[in-house]
């Protein structure tokens, strides 16, 4: 994971944020908010491709880590990468949580839980907003060219 301190690539001004993202967007985005359970575009989807933060377009996650855990939310084992995500402690709403950020432009995408029992291979359920990232089917996924 890349250090919690590090300088965003992608740095917009909080006006240009607004500009890019519609309000609800923005409200967990940039504001940490969270949007209710069971509402999100993504929670029951079983499309093959991969997710990009909705605010930078950087890969966070790819459908082969995601799992259904009942909880609300899309739920994935694992980012995309070792460097995709920032995890860092969230003391808010009086408890203390794992806060998952896009490490490309610092945007909150939701939180991490440990040891909750899931038969994954981390036995780790990144609860993420689907408003805070945009699926892309693997049918129109770039292709990278083989050597």
């Amino acid at each position: 994971m890349k250090d919690t301190h590090a300088t965003p690539s992608v740095v917009l001004s909080e006006q240009e944020w607004k500009e890019k993202l519609t309000p609800a967007e923005y409200e967990v985005l940039r504001k940490a908010g969270t949007e209710r359970p069971g509402v999100g575009e993504y929670t029951d989807t079983t499309t093959t491709g991969v997710y990009e933060c909705r605010a930078c377009g950087a890969e966070i996650f790819r459908s082969d880590t995601k799992f259904e855990s009942h909880c609300g939310w899309p739920s994935f084992f694992a980012p995309s990468g070792t460097d995709a995500v920032i995890l860092r402690d969230d003391s808010t709403l009086g408890m203390k949580r794992t806060e998952v950020i896009c490490a490309s432009c610092h945007s909150h995408l939701g939180h991490v839980f440990e040891g909750e029992g899931y038969a994954t291979p981390t036995d780790q359920r990144y609860c993420i907003n689907s408003i805070s990232m945009r699926l892309v089917p693997k049918e129109n996924a770039q292709q990278t060219p083989e050597a």
